[in-house]
């Protein structure tokens, strides 16, 4: 399934390492389409374990997380314009 996940992460005293590790987590399950946003291609058991990590990470007080569920027909919800096209997990992967 595919999840797009979203987060803010607050610019106080410790808010820059949680900000890097919020995006270190993200990096490990899907690609960056935005500054603060990831398609994450992910089974059921990948995403409660990312959705784990994430919110042991960020401080619920002061940042947020959005997950938005695209489910496994994503592909038809989808839609880019512009610069920086993404890379479809499923069908553009190359494996040397």
């Amino acid at each position: 399934m595919l999840v797009l996940v979203s987060y803010d992460v607050s610019s106080d005293n410790n808010g820059a390492k949680r900000l890097r590790r919020v995006a270190k987590t993200c990096e490990n399950f899907g690609q960056r389409v935005q500054y603060s946003v990831f398609e994450c291609l992910v089974d059921p058991t990948q995403w409660i374990e990312l959705k784990s990590k994430l919110e042991s990470i960020v401080d619920k007080e002061l940042d947020s997380l959005r997950y938005y569920y695209l489910g496994k027909n994503w592909e038809r919800r989808v839609e880019h314009y512009g610069a920086k096209e993404s890379i479809n997990f499923e069908k553009d992967v190359l494996i040397l």
